[in-house]
């Protein structure tokens, strides 16, 4: 049954049954009844009777397929020529047709046999055996053809019974073939084209060049195949209507009957489905087609952009290799010549890498598919092709401040080589006469004005211009040549006090004249400016006794503008509601600011891979370690609280009611402080990294990252300090309410943070926190201990030594814990909290007073058996425990009720 469900259903075809339909004992000759019913005529056919079953109805069956579904719901009209036969064939015929027409019966026509005999037996055998036939509609005797054409018009029978339609059925056998192949044509192409259409769908592209090249040819081939193949199909299809329409063709009084009318409306229905086929697959081809272009588009692209990476790289290795900056001039101009002949020798790679980025960009405005994948590429090669030219105008730079450094020191070595070289060509005799002592001072004035050539604006204008080159080689170069100049300097100096004492022996005596205010009193004889040189160079390069003179008192200055804004903070005056809230949100846009500046520049490039290999080992897949829920924390601040805060500019009454509807929000800052420890430990292993050095370059921040880890702990303690400053500012007034209420909601986060600290640095608790109810308190006391059993000089040793103890209020249970702080890795000191003992609430019991103090109370467990005196720093904190505890024992009384 299976295997028969299985099969292809499919209906009769003129193929199937082509020798049955040639014995031509059923015919559909497009004739129609006045109503349009189709007309099947069963001529003459001398052994009708011996036709097998399965003969007669496979081709009664396919006769009656052919007309159309409006036209077969009319009915059929059978007409039977039976005129030269006898009764018997017609009784024959009636019962087979009655008993296996498989269509719609309206009439039944009999042309009787035209013998007289035969006649009146069919006249009396159709009156006694009609309801034997079975048959459900009128059986008309005719007597002639002539009869017939009173129900049927002549135009619609075919010649044989007396009409004018032409038929013939070897023709219409072929074009019913002929239509039926063609449909098995059109069927079969669309069932290719789909079978096509799904392989390409389903195919993966290629990951290279080749691969895609390949692919796109063999599916170009299979393309063209497929379009020749439809092309003969609709070659045939138009062929095929033109031999139906051949009669109206060939004569213009000729017109189709209606079937073939609808060989017609049916060629042209499946042409017409073809060319919708052929559509939608060059449709979809044309989508399919680009795509394996861009495919290949892309793969070039990619693979020119591995060869030009490669090439950038070592381009980039080799200008990184480029450190040295020279120690002379020869040397730095020979590093110049290098240095340009390694940029003329990266001009091509460039050219390519920019050609190949505007290639990409041109995939990309042609909405190439693979955006996402190209557009990178072409950053990252701008990016390269960037920071190569960058670097290269950095290593001029570098290279042709050397080069100028180099050059002023020659010039200031010899400078002093000349002066020293003029000193000693000066001879000592003829410097003894007024006239020889007058020239050798010309000289030296005429020398030290050369000194200007050597002059630079001011020290801190050199440090600037040479900071990037200076070595510790050559700026012990530089202290060095200093010292010769101011050597060289002195001994000027001292040649001209000489020169000057010589000169002045044989002078006529000056009146005296008074030092203009200005003049310094206590300098007893003019002396020449040293070269400014001097003075920058050893400002500079740091050459004793010569250090920047301000220094001290700039330092001194700031402190004094320190101490003055101090000043001022202290006595301006009380802020208002809306300066409040304007410092509120300026804040909050810092804090949103910098947490994103922490998460773009730091978390999100521990996944670059470009900076992979700077990551230490410590440090790999730790990243929420690091950074907690800081991603949470910004989503937050960013998309909700920043926005809802802004909104009470205009209404500054609203403020409350934001910090009360997002209570509950809030409570992500008590998940990143309890992993706070944890990261700070991970920080202090790896903070040092060149990782974290090169992320602070780039956001040019001048504090650490640690610093920044810190903002959101520092941020939940700051809106109650702002809470309590819009309270002073609305007492008395409407909101008030509010803003109390919401500073107790953040003052009640604040503790929870605090609180869930210690709770995560309890050790040795066997179960788990998580279990005991919510942490209610926390705090440090002074604790003693009183058994009924055991030894009473245990008893009373006991009550006189208190134990340090840090007690943790849970709804289910009072844990005791010792605290102890360890010093990690010479940091500031860490609490943690060894775990003690514990008592069930359900079975404790709390006395509020102790006698002699007010700051005890005591709780006892299991009527007594174990009593704890605890001892409080004051009777407020003692006061609040004992609420605390007395809710927690109220609440459970009721639940037991």
């Amino acid at each position: 049954t299976d295997e028969i469900m299985q099969q292809e259903i499919r209906p009769l075809v003129a193929v199937d049954i082509i020798e049955q339909l040639h014995r031509q004992f059923a015919i559909l000759s497009g004739g129609r009844g006045k109503d349009g019913a189709p007309i099947i005529t069963f001529p003459e056919f001398a052994g009708f009777s011996e036709i097998p079953d399965d003969d007669f109805l496979n081709v009664v069956t396919y006769l009656t397929s052919i007309p159309s579904l409006e036209a077969a719901s009319i009915g059929f009209i059978i007409i039977i020529d039976r005129r030269r036969d006898k009764w018997s064939a017609v009784k024959a015929s009636l019962t087979r047709i009655a008993g296996a027409f498989p269509g719609n019966l309206q009439l039944v026509f009999v042309l009787r046999p035209s013998r007289f005999i035969q006649r009146a037996i069919a006249d009396i055998g159709i009156k006694l055996y009609r309801d034997d036939f079975k048959m459900k509609v009128p059986i008309i005797m005719l007597n002639s053809v002539s009869d017939l054409h009173g129900y049927i018009d002549k135009s619609q029978l075919t010649r044989e019974l007396g009409g004018t339609l032409e038929y013939g059925h070897s023709q219409w056998i072929h074009h019913r073939t002929a239509i039926e192949n063609f449909a098995m044509t059109v069927k079969t192409t669309a069932q290719m084209l789909q079978t096509f259409g799904t392989d390409l769908a389903e195919t993966e592209l290629p990951n290279d060049v080749q691969c895609t090249e390949e692919l796109l040819s063999s599916h170009t081939d299979h393309h063209s195949k497929l379009k020749d193949e439809l092309k003969l199909a609709v070659k045939q299809g138009a062929t095929l209507l033109t031999c139906i329409r051949e009669p109206v063709t060939r004569s213009a009084n000729s017109k189709l009957s209606p079937d073939e009318l609808e060989n017609v409306a049916t060629v042209e229905r499946l042409l017409a489905q073809l060319d919708e086929t052929e559509k939608a697959f060059d449709q979809f081809w044309t989508k399919h087609h680009l795509k394996l272009e861009q495919c290949l588009q892309l793969r070039h692209f990619e693979h020119d952009f591995r060869e030009v990476k490669l090439t950038l790289d070592n381009l980039m290795e080799t200008q990184a290799g480029f450190a040295d900056i020279g120690d002379s001039v020869t040397r730095v101009e020979n590093l110049l010549k290098e240095q340009k002949h390694l940029e003329e020798k990266g001009q091509e790679p460039l050219e390519k890498a920019q050609s190949l980025a505007l290639h990409g960009e041109q995939l990309i405005q042609n909405n190439h598919y693979a955006v996402d994948s190209i557009r990178p590429k072409c950053v990252e090669l701008r990016r390269i092709c960037d920071d190569f030219t960058n670097e290269t105008k950095k290593k001029y730079d570098i290279l042709g401040k050397s080069l100028e450094l180099h050059k002023q020191l020659d010039k200031a070595s010899q400078w002093c080589e000349a002066g020293i070289y003029l000193l000693a060509s000066q001879a000592v005799d003829k410097c003894q006469s007024q006239e020889g002592a007058e020239t050798a001072l010309v000289e030296i004035e005429k020398f030290l004005v050369t000194a200007k050539e050597h002059q630079l604006s001011n020290p801190k204008e050199f440090y600037n211009q040479f900071d990037m080159i200076l070595t510790p080689e050559i700026k012990a170069n530089a202290q060095r040549i200093v010292q010769k100049l101011e050597d060289v300097q002195e001994m000027f100096d001292k040649r001209q006090v000489s020169l000057k004492k010589l000169a002045a022996k044989q002078t006529r005596p000056v009146q005296p004249v008074a030092p203009h205010p200005e003049s310094s009193p206590k300098r007893a004889s003019p002396k020449i400016t040293r070269p400014a040189a001097v003075e920058n160079l050893g400002q500079f390069c740091g050459a004793p006794g010569r250090g920047p003179a301000d220094q001290n008192g700039n330092h001194a200055l700031v402190r004094g503008q320190g101490d003055k804004s101090t000043g001022l903070l202290e006595t301006c005056k009380p802020h208002t509601q809306d300066h409040i809230i304007n410092e509120l949100i300026e804040t909050e846009r810092v804090y949103v600011e910098e947490l994103q500046s922490i998460i773009e520049g730091y978390a999100s490039e521990m996944d670059n891979p470009n900076l992979v290999h700077l990551i230490p080992s410590a440090l790999q897949n730790k990243k929420e370690i690091l950074f907690g829920n800081l991603p949470e924390i910004y989503y937050f601040h960013n998309r909700i609280f920043l926005k809802e805060i802004e909104n009470c500019i205009e209404n500054p009454e609203l403020l409350a009611r934001c910090f009360l509807k997002r209570k509950e929000d809030l409570q992500i800052y008590e998940k990143y402080c309890q992993n706070k420890p944890r990261s700070e430990a991970l920080w202090r292993q790896c903070g040092d990294s060149i990782f974290f050095q090169e992320c602070q370059r780039k956001l040019d921040h001048k504090l650490s990252l640690d610093a920044y880890l810190l903002k959101p702990v520092q941020r939940i303690t700051k809106y109650q300090l702002l809470l309590k400053e819009m309270l002073k500012c609305s007492k008395n007034s409407e909101g008030t309410a509010e803003l109390e209420e919401a500073l107790a909601t953040m003052l009640d986060i604040i503790k929870s943070v605090n609180d869930s600290m210690h709770q995560i640095a309890i050790t040795g608790y066997e179960g788990d926190v998580s279990e005991l109810g919510k942490l209610l308190m926390q705090g440090s006391f002074n604790v003693w201990t009183d058994h009924k059993k055991g030894h009473n000089k245990v008893k009373d040793l006991a009550r006189f030594k208190p134990m340090q103890r840090h007690l943790f209020l849970y709804t289910k249970m009072l844990l005791f814990c010792k605290k102890r702080e360890e010093n990690t890795d010479g940091h500031e000191k860490t609490a943690s909290y060894s775990f003690k003992n514990s008592l069930k609430m359900s079975t404790v019991g709390i006395t509020e007073n102790v006698k002699g103090d007010n700051k005890k109370f005591e709780i006892w467990y299991n009527g007594r058996e174990e009593v704890y005196i605890i001892q409080a720093s004051s009777v407020e904190l003692k006061n609040t425990w004992i609420s605390e505890i007395r809710k927690v024992l109220t609440g459970q009384l009721e639940a037991c009720r």
